[in-house]
């Protein structure tokens, strides 16, 4: 069975820091681009970053550029996404997604129908 699981999500205060992980089951990451997504309550499910199979080039929405940052280990099947200087607006349900592409994420990374596999999501509050 193919399978993304999601962890790592909790409660933080503003400016705390989160390490969300994205295990793979079933299938290895290494020929997969893996994207972060996240939907605040109310609001649809945005692009948050991707990075691609192998070589490791990453993709940022512009709100968390130099506060997040998307690492993969394949050798652990897993997808890292390291959130540092949280703040309230980063609240919401975060979900990793897959799809079998060699090299880079391409122009369309943050659009949710370029993807073959979801997590179940796992949720990050940032309040204080």
């Amino acid at each position: 069975q193919l399978q993304l699981v999601e962890s790592g999500g909790g409660l933080v205060q503003p400016g705390g820091s989160l390490r969300l992980s994205c295990a793979a089951s079933g299938f290895t990451l290494d020929y997969y681009v893996i994207g972060w997504f996240r939907q605040a309550p109310g609001k649809e499910r945005e692009g948050v970053s991707c990075i691609s199979s192998r070589v490791g080039s990453t993709n940022y929405v512009d709100s968390v550029k130099g506060r997040f940052t998307i690492s993969r280990d394949n050798a652990k099947n897993t997808v890292y996404l390291q959130m540092n200087s949280l703040k309230p607006e980063d609240t919401g349900v975060y979900y990793c997604a897959a799809v079998l592409k060699r090299g880079r994420c391409g122009g369309s990374w943050y659009q949710q129908g370029g993807y073959e596999f979801w997590g179940q999501g796992t949720q990050v509050t940032v309040s204080s």
